[in-house]
């Protein structure tokens, strides 16, 4: 297939695929087997480029990390171990690389500079640099902090009590890797419970964290020790498949190892609720990060209401829901997800904008959209504008579009999948 050109009006979608490791649990195995003690190893490990800009990083940091396709050995060093970098480092694309990685050098008596790419200098950061600062890390950057390139003093931290202004798996994962370094006792209370994977992943390591409902409490001092992590399939690669499987006519498709974590799994409820074909079959393998396999089959879909609570169980899915909704017959509200704004890109608009483009019924709202179904989608000239979930959305589009669909920046999609259009290329019959 070429990428630019895609396929369009495909008459089945069929076959049996492997998604890539989970983006989060691969950048969070990184930094926890860096701040362990002893050799951590990484199965499935995802070979995206934001992963390896993880990697890149920690390397500058002076930990040993030997890499071969998807395995990964990292020697840690513990906390103490890590050293002043030598270059500032470069997050590349990766929101999760530099929110993360404050939370960890925020503690480090020494000092570090972090930028990232164009994308990465319109993101916030205050949600991250402030409770930071709060702790007692020194950072500035452009804008009294706000946007990189982030200057970062860390030092002797203490523990704090914080109620976050916004649902982040991210910015509660970065003050979870100060608390572990700070004196006391940090308690984090979170607005809605986000993905849990930094809390399982303490646990794994050999660490201790209380968790009650909304409130999250650990304290400074711990010690971790390197393990085994196998990464699961990232549900929200299998989204796209998922999706393409219930919208294009003829299809049936099996993911196979999927994460199937409660705080990820949004997006098959709401898969459940429209009235999708859609069966999970979880493995019992006694691991920390649940996961099984899923079949979809082409499906009759209805029209709903995603908003509240499930919003952050499905944020990163809810560009490829919006497409999912133009083929469901009446309308689909997203609300409360004003947190799509300050992604990769503003993916209200961007998804709005570009679906729009190929006869799509759609429009913005403050927080989120309102999508009219059943539509037809043609062809048309589109563009992920960089991010990698807008190109892998439209380019399923494109298998329900009866004109020829031009995408353009494509490569935005190598940050997550590298392998997306050739699997898709696969399961074409």
């Amino acid at each position: 297939m070429n990428p630019a050109k895609l396929n369009t009006n495909i008459q089945g979608l069929r076959g049996e695929i492997a998604v890539p490791g989970d983006k989060s649990i691969s950048h969070r195995s990184i930094m926890f087997g860096a701040i362990a003690k002893g050799k951590t190893n990484i199965t499935n490990f995802l070979l995206g480029e934001d992963c390896l800009s993880t990697i890149a990083c920690f390397r500058k940091l002076g930990v040993r990390i030997e890499q071969e396709e998807h395995q990964v050995t990292v020697s840690g060093r513990g906390l103490e171990g890590l050293q002043e970098p030598a270059d500032i480092l470069d997050v590349g694309n990766s929101g999760t690389t530099i929110r993360l990685l404050m939370g960890i050098l925020a503690g480090r008596p020494f000092h570090s500079v972090l930028v990232g790419d164009q994308s990465i200098g319109k993101r916030p950061m205050t949600r991250v640099t402030k409770p930071l600062s709060i702790f007692g890390a020194e950072i500035s950057g452009r804008n009294n902090g706000e946007y990189t390139p982030l200057s970062v003093q860390g030092g002797q931290l203490e523990g704090i009590t914080y109620e976050l202004p916004v649902a982040s798996a991210q910015v509660k994962s970065s003050l979870l890797f100060a608390g572990m370094q700070a004196s006391g006792e940090t308690v984090i209370i979170e607005p809605v419970k986000t993905r849990d994977h930094t809390e399982r992943m303490i646990r794994q390591f050999g660490g201790e964290i209380q968790t009650d409902g909304r409130t999250i409490r650990i304290h400074g001092g711990q010690s971790l020790t390197g393990t085994d992590i196998h990464v699961p399939g990232d549900i929200s690669s299998a989204a796209f498949f998922l999706v393409a499987g219930a919208i294009v006519p003829g299809s049936e498709i099996r993911l196979k190892n999927v994460g199937l974590n409660p705080t990820r799994t949004g997006i098959i409820d709401v898969m459940h609720r429209m009235g999708a074909e859609i069966i999970v079959e979880p493995y019992e393998n006694g691991s920390s990060e649940p996961a099984g396999d899923i079949t979809i089959k082409t499906s009759a879909l209805k029209g709903t209401v995603i908003e509240g609570d499930l919003i952050p169980r499905l944020i990163d899915e809810i560009p490829v829901i919006a497409l999912l909704a133009t083929q469901a017959e009446g309308d689909t509200v997203i609300k409360d997800a004003e947190e799509l704004k300050v992604k990769e890109t503003n993916r209200i608009d961007t998804v709005v904008n570009e679906l729009s483009k190929l006869g799509a019924n759609i429009v913005a709202t403050e927080d989120g959209m309102i999508v009219k179904g059943k539509s037809s989608l043609s062809g048309g000239h589109v563009s992920s504008h960089g991010d990698h979930r807008i190109g892998m959305m439209l380019a399923i589009a494109s298998a329900i579009s009866s004109g020829e669909v031009h995408l353009d920046q494509k490569e935005a999609i190598s940050v997550s999948y590298p392998s997306f259009f050739e699997h898709l290329e696969s399961l074409i019959k």
